[in-house]
C-alpha cells in the first residue's frame, strides 16, 4: 500500500512537470515574430484566433462606419433638397428658373474672366482697349438691370467686376524724347521713329512731326536738345499721311526746280 502511494505521488508530479513544460514549449518567448512554419500548434492556434478577433472587430469598426456613411448621406440628401427648395423660392421671387440663373451665372463668370485677362496687361495696351473696356461695363451694366442680379450670389459679385473694370480705363503715358546730335546720335524724324523705345518703324515719322508742329516746321531740320512729344504708336491718321504727302510733293518739287536750275547754267 505504501508503495502504492508512492507511485501515485511519483506520477502525479511527472504529469504535473510535463504539463508545465508542454505549455512554457508551447508559448516560447518572443514566438509572436517567428514565421508561421515555425511555430507549435499551440502557437499556431493563438495566431488564428489572434488574427480572427482582429479580423471580427475590423468588420464591426466598418460596419460602424457604413452606418455612418448612409446616415450622413440621407442627411446630405435632405440639406440638399432644403437647398434647392429653398433656391426655387428665391428664384420664384425674382421671377427666374434655375436653367435662367445658370444662364445669368455663365455670362457673369465670361464677363469676368476677360475682366481678367485685362487686368494683365500693360496701361498703353488698355488705353488702346478702351471701347472693349467700355462694351464690358455696358454688358455688365445691362446685367446689373437684371432681377437675377439681386441674388446674393451675384450681387457682391457683380459689385467686385464693375470695381475692377472702372479700374481698367487708362490714358497712354505721354512719351518725350530729346533730340541729339547727327554726328553722335544720327537724330533725324525717320531714325528716331525707329529706334525700338520709340516705334521701331521708321515710316511712323509722320506722327513725330504731326504731334511737334509748333517745333518742328520743316521735317527735314530738327535741333539737338527740343524735347519732342512721341505720339501713341499706330497707324497714321489721314491728317498725318495728308503731311506726308505733301512733304514729298515739295521735296519732289524742289529736286526737280534744282535739276532745272542746273541744266540753266
Amino acid at each position: 500500500m505504501e508503495n502504492s502511494m508512492k507511485n501515485i505521488f511519483i506520477l502525479f508530479f511527472t504529469l504535473v512537470f510535463f504539463s508545465f513544460s508542454f505549455s512554457a514549449l508551447a508559448q516560447r518567448e518572443g514566438w509572436e515574430s517567428l514565421p508561421d512554419e515555425e511555430l507549435t500548434q499551440k502557437e499556431a492556434e493563438l495566431r488564428i484566433n489572434k488574427f480572427v478577433t482582429e479580423n471580427n472587430n475590423l468588420k464591426t469598426k466598418l460596419a460602424a462606419i457604413e452606418a455612418d456613411v448612409d446616415r450622413l448621406k440621407k442627411e446630405l440628401d435632405e440639406v440638399n433638397k432644403q437647398i434647392k427648395d429653398c433656391n426655387a423660392s428665391i428664384y420664384s421671387l425674382v421671377g427666374a428658373t434655375e436653367a435662367d440663373v445658370s444662364k445669368f451665372r455663365q455670362k457673369l463668370g465670361v464677363i469676368d474672366g476677360k475682366v481678367r485677362q485685362m487686368k494683365g496687361l500693360s496701361e498703353d495696351v488698355r488705353a488702346d482697349k478702351t471701347d472693349e473696356i467700355k462694351a464690358l461695363e455696358n454688358e455688365l451694366n445691362e446685367m446689373r438691370m437684371n432681377k437675377i442680379s439681386c441674388i446674393k450670389e451675384f450681387y457682391d459679385k457683380i459689385i467686385s467686376v464693375a470695381r475692377d473694370i472702372r479700374g481698367l480705363y487708362a490714358e497712354k503715358k505721354i512719351k518725350e524724347y530729346v533730340v541729339g546730335t547727327w554726328a553722335e546720335n544720327r537724330d533725324c524724324l525717320w531714325n528716331i521713329a525707329g529706334k525700338v523705345e520709340i516705334y521701331g518703324d521708321p515710316f511712323q515719322w509722320p506722327k513725330i512731326w504731326q504731334g511737334n508742329t509748333t517745333q518742328i516746321k520743316n521735317p527735314d531740320i530738327i535741333f539737338p536738345g527740343q524735347r519732342l512729344t512721341i505720339p501713341p504708336a499706330g497707324p497714321l491718321t489721314p491728317e498725318e499721311k495728308k503731311a506726308e504727302r505733301k512733304y514729298w510733293r515739295n521735296k519732289r518739287a524742289m529736286m526737280e526746280s534744282d535739276q532745272t536750275g542746273k541744266k540753266g547754267e
